[in-house]
């Protein structure tokens, strides 16, 4: 499954297995930390608030925050093999699966929102109006519940209902009832991800040549946003790259067991943590406004310049 985390300490020395558990929960404190600066910044000018590109810039914060906090908790009762019960573990996966979609979909939208701005620069004001947003929001949120929508039901119209009231290892690979559904999942995967390289490559190339024919700030506008895309495209290939990795953990799994758990484990950091860590980076750091805005809070108001614009 494209959200499956489950890792294994078996075979692993009890400091090794603390070590990593430390690390994760550090790592996930400083997205968190960040991610809530930026989030606060956001709701602090109209500006941004009425804005489609910051908008879905929230969005994606919002949405990778909670993607962060769930797979943390399951992370950590996956690797010390705590039991919950199965209602518990159904409302996690739920919303783990719509949003392991979220993301990706958002950030396509947002590859979209800079070509329009940057190719379609008459209708930008009529495309991504602050109204607009709000549809494109409930868009990628219906777009993207479609794949937990035909996973689940399948499973909770076969489950008892005795069922949800066992305590069990909370893992997503628990409400495949059957082997196609997994495959009618990574097809669904596969399919979405396709259509978003598609669609972010073709405006990867537009923004390329508007940007080679614009001069003076235009031109440099033009460059940054080309720059913005292909940061997206990294990010999408992480993500992409993730619904890969079961096979290869397949095959590892029956080499090596420490392996196994190693190239989990690296799997976890690479493609599940680091893609969600990349949307403060390329919004909120490199943006100039934002990154004003972010001194100006950080440093309690000391940072005048954002406030005084």
């Amino acid at each position: 499954m494209a959200a499956n985390i489950s890792l294994i300490s078996g075979g692993t020395s009890t400091y090794t297995v603390i070590y990593q558990v430390i690390l994760v929960q550090v790592l996930v404190s400083i997205f968190l930390c960040i991610n809530l600066l930026l989030i606060s910044t956001f709701s602090k000018q109209e500006f941004f608030y009425t804005t489609m590109r910051y908008i879905l810039f929230a969005v994606t914060l919002f949405s990778d925050s909670l993607f962060l906090i769930i797979t943390d908790i399951m992370y950590i009762l996956i690797y010390f093999r705590f039991t919950v019960q199965m209602w518990l573990c159904l409302i996690m996966c739920i919303f783990l699966s719509l949003y392991t979609f979220a993301t990706p979909v958002t950030l396509t939208a947002m590859t979209l929102e800079r070509y329009v701005a940057i190719c379609r620069p008459l209708h930008h004001a009529e495309l991504c109006s602050t109204r607009k947003a709000v549809h494109c929001i409930l868009i990628i949120h219906c777009i993207s519940s479609v794949p937990f929508i035909v996973i689940f039901s399948i499973f909770i119209d076969s489950a008892a209902h005795s069922f949800y009231m066992d305590n069990k290892k909370c893992n997503m690979d628990i409400f495949i009832v059957h082997k196609w559904q997994s495959h009618l999942w990574y097809a669904i995967s596969q399919f979405y991800f396709l259509i978003m390289c598609i669609a972010i490559v073709c405006s990867y190339i537009k923004i390329m040549k508007v940007a080679k024919c614009a001069s003076g700030e235009n031109k440099k506008s033009s460059w940054k946003g080309l720059r913005t895309v292909a940061l997206h495209a990294l990010q999408l290939l992480l993500c992409l790259i993730r619904l890969w990795c079961p096979f290869i953990e397949a095959v590892i799994s029956q080499i090596n067991v420490m392996m196994y758990v190693n190239i989990r484990y690296f799997n976890y950091i690479t493609f599940i943590l680091a893609p969600r860590c990349l949307s403060p980076l390329i919004y909120g750091l490199r943006d100039d406004r934002f990154s004003r805005g972010l001194k100006h809070y950080f440093l309690c108001g000391l940072y005048k310049t954002w406030s005084e614009e």
